[in-house]
């Protein structure tokens, strides 16, 4: 026994979601969702991804939307299996990635009696999804299979446009369970879809343009700071605008602006390394900030503006409000692109002092030149160093949180080619990583994944989703046994109890659990090795170990800045 002609109502959502424009289905094993897992895979224009770990399933839907910027489908079974994509869901809100996840559900009569795997699904993800809704129980009419096309469009438009995010569609489903796949004419007649949605870009008139460069015109020190930007066209044109207004632009690793073609001497990328230091932050003053994208990764950075309090300007869409130093600020909301585009046209640009502009440009090459001299230790660093010369044109770099993600900011800098760095900055997490670069990776591009090793061990499941599909990923492990980046906060000085909770050491077998595998691994000892690695063009999923000691790596970080306080010009 099967669904029969009930199954057209799954049928038909699917296909509406591929007339939406929906590409990629990652699913998970299970019984109750057996309607929707076996009409995905059945379906000739999706493709369908197959995971049995639901948390690491839907960070690799996460990491495929980030990288396409498209709506990516999850599939599961009903339970728990539904609560592990928990994680991965709170990433996506606030990393602003569009998914769709379907979680399959006991039918209303089974809920909330002690029937097996039934938990309560409705609204499961509290404020973290844009929008849910609770789906019929299908039936084969044609209201209802006009209901399920709606419901499919309205959900993916939802997903897809400003600002983007996860929605929730939960599904009901009575056994039987198993649809009829060879039904005539499954996927209905649709050749676009249901629902069109038209929408448009939110910008400013000319006249808030206007008074926008008015509020810092005879503002001579001044800054453009650029986190993490998802658009080529928005980084084309702060590269213009900074060329245009010869202004010193804060260019945060996530940016995208420092590994750039057209990256130009006023992307300034050691700007966390020149504001290490306290003095340096109580003598700099400054007039004012305008910042696209999120909140940048460095610490310096806030901490400076948030006590010299400047005329404060935050770019973002849709009523977003990424604001976290809770100065007086200016939000203006609009697409940033258009903006931009707005701002490079205008004739009015603020007048930037030469001594400003000078301390900026001469100490950031000055900072670029120590940090990148006279290194021969194998470091975490000078891994990244390396990974920085050596990393292929048009690769994407994913660099998991904590530690690693601060190296890249310090140490990963500007250059004339086109390198895109992702990672998971929404809410910081170190777990759900691997997956996330996995799910780049299946998009047809190779990625270099820097990760340290507390977030390795907790995402170890998602290299069995490498190996199904032959993913090429170049994974490097930087093992200081434990969490590093505890050694550089204030709990290092607890030394009763720092190590048991804190430090965390749990001498992580690295090479044992890569080659158990069967999984390509190399122990980098020294930075020959290392390089002779990062050479090597990536076909396939491998492993670098690069091992270092903690409070070496403090020691070693802390020469770094220092040399480069010690060098700072004042009078350029």
């Amino acid at each position: 026994m099967n669904m029969g002609e009930k199954t057209y109502y799954v049928s038909h959502f699917i296909d509406e979601l591929y007339q939406n424009g929906l590409e990629h289905v990652v699913i998970s094993p299970g019984s109750r969702s057996t309607p929707l897992a076996m009409t995905f895979a059945e379906h000739p224009s999706i493709r369908e991804w197959i995971h049995f770990d639901e948390r690491s399933a839907a960070f690799f839907a996460l990491g495929m939307a980030k990288r396409t910027q498209k709506p990516v489908a999850l599939v599961c079974t009903s339970g728990t299996a539904a609560a592990n994509y928990y994680p991965a869901i709170v990433e996506a809100y606030y990393s602003r990635v569009p998914l769709l996840v379907l979680t399959a559900d006991r039918p209303h009569e089974l809920r909330d009696n002690g029937a097996p795997q039934a938990i309560d699904q409705i609204k499961m993800y509290g404020s973290y999804t844009k929008y849910f809704h609770e789906m019929a129980v299908p039936e084969n009419t044609d209201q209802i299979k006009r209901y399920s096309r709606r419901q499919a469009s309205r959900a993916f438009s939802i997903a897809d446009h400003p600002n983007k995010g996860p929605v929730q569609l939960n599904f009901p489903f009575k056994e039987p369970l198993v649809p009829d796949l060879s039904l005539s004419d499954l996927w209905g007649n649709s050749t676009e879809q249901y629902v069109n949605h038209i929408t448009g870009q939110e910008q400013v008139d000319e006249h808030a343009v206007h008074d926008m460069i008015e509020m810092i015109s005879g503002l001579g020190k001044g800054v453009i700071v650029c986190g993490e930007l998802h658009s080529e066209e928005a980084r084309k044109l702060i590269l213009r605008l900074a060329q245009k207004w010869e202004i010193p632009v804060f260019a945060d690793v996530l940016s995208n602006l420092r590994k750039h073609p057209d990256t130009n001497q006023y992307i300034i990328s050691t700007y966390d390394a020149i504001l290490k230091q306290e003095q340096v932050r109580l003598k700099l003053d400054i007039d004012f900030v305008i910042r696209f994208g999120s909140m940048p990764v460095s610490k310096p950075y806030m901490q400076w503006v948030t006590a010299k309090k400047p005329l404060h300007i935050v770019v973002d869409e849709n009523q977003g409000y990424r604001e976290p130093t809770s100065i007086e600020s200016t939000m203006v909301f609009s697409e940033p692109a258009a903006l931009l585009k707005q701002l490079v046209e205008s004739e009015l640009t603020p007048s930037i002092e030469q001594q400003w502009k000078n301390f900026w440009l001469n100490n950031d090459q000055m900072a670029k030149e120590l940090l990148t001299s006279d290194h021969n230790e194998l470091t975490e660093g000078t891994t990244v160093l390396k990974l920085s010369e050596a990393v292929e044109e048009k690769s994407v770099v994913f660099v998991g949180n904590s530690m690693p993600i601060r190296d890249l900011d310090t140490f990963f800098l500007n250059d004339e080619k086109s390198v895109n760095v992702m990672a998971n900055r929404g809410a910081n997490g170190i777990d759900g990583v691997i997956s996330s670069a996995m799910g780049v990776a299946a998009t047809g591009q190779s990625v270099t994944l820097v990760i340290g090793d507390v977030s390795f061990l907790h995402d170890y499941t998602a290299l069995f989703i490498a190996k199904q599909y032959d993913l090429p990923v170049r994974i490097i492990v930087l093992n200081n046994n434990g969490g590093g980046i505890f050694s550089f906060l204030p709990q290092n000085n607890e030394k009763k109890h720092f190590e048991a909770l804190f430090g965390t050491p749990f001498n992580p077998p690295i090479q044992t659990m890569v080659e158990g595998l069967q999984v390509a691994y190399e122990h980098a000892h020294d930075l020959k090795q290392l390089e002779q690695c990062l050479r090597e063009q990536i076909n396939h999923l491998e492993v670098i170990e690069v091992q270092t000691d903690r409070e070496e790596n403090l020691v070693w970080h802390k020469q770094q800045w220092q040399n480069v306080f010690e060098q700072l010009k004042w009078d350029n």
